[in-house]
């Protein structure tokens, strides 16, 4: 025989085994890979059964039911009393909706003034966010009684009531400008300030469209260069 010959059938004999050797190694980790992670799974199972049979989790899940229940509850009676909306209002209804609140927000609004259109785009757009506070508008010519007693005297007015005592207003767009494209977030900000709406954490910014003066209107100009006459 071929002394060549032999030699190379002894090397390729010699590779086949060390080959066969390194597959059954790679078997065997992958085996106790599988095997080391099941037991992973396995002990994780087990600390969460014992997590959820702690009774200090059990006791903060339950104060956190009992949270969510009291907002829910909350939420229903402010509902109730017109708060989460922007509503009208007669003049009858004045005095018991400013009294039936800790904290009313009302607009002395007219008809025909375009910038009291304005304000009510940006009060009906908060209202359902600030579910503590009700909003609510009065149209000035039908309310001469109270327009006289809180002397309002320029429109837009803004009259902020805190336990049925008014304790501010925004009369015109005084504190956001003096123009007519300010953002919902230039009130909202206004009257986080002023107390009568609270401060929300992670709110996300509002989208604002652009409030122009229509074309071909006019209002009658007022003593305020930044509101319309009464």
């Amino acid at each position: 025989m071929d002394p060549d010959s032999v030699k190379s059938t002894f090397s390729n004999l010699a590779l086949e085994q060390v080959m066969a050797a390194a597959a059954r190694n790679l078997q065997k980790e992958m085996v106790d890979r599988g095997k080391a992670e099941a037991s992973s799974t396995t002990n994780q199972e087990v600390d969460l059964d014992e997590l959820l049979d702690d009774p200090e989790l059990e006791k903060l899940h339950y104060e956190r039911i009992l949270s969510l229940k009291k907002e829910a509850e909350k939420r229903e009676s402010t509902k109730r009393q017109g708060h989460g909306e922007y509503r009208e209002i007669t003049e009858a209804d004045f005095l018991g909706e400013v009294t039936s609140s800790e904290l009313v927000i009302c607009h002395f609004y007219h008809n025909e003034f375009y910038r009291c259109k304005i304000m009510d785009k940006h009060l009906k757009s908060l209202s359902p966010k600030y579910i503590d506070t009700k909003f609510i508008k009065l149209d000035a010519e039908n309310a001469p009684f109270f327009v006289s007693k809180l002397a309002i005297k320029t429109l837009p007015c803004v009259v902020l009531f805190r336990n049925g005592i008014a304790v501010d207003r925004l009369i015109g767009f005084q504190g956001m400008g003096g123009k007519d494209d300010f953002t919902t977030r230039t009130l909202e900000n206004l009257l986080i300030k002023k107390g009568i709406i609270s401060e929300k954490k992670n709110n996300d910014e509002e989208d604002e469209d652009d409030y122009s003066e229509s074309r071909g209107r006019t209002v009658r100009a007022s003593v305020d260069p930044n509101s319309d006459s009464d």
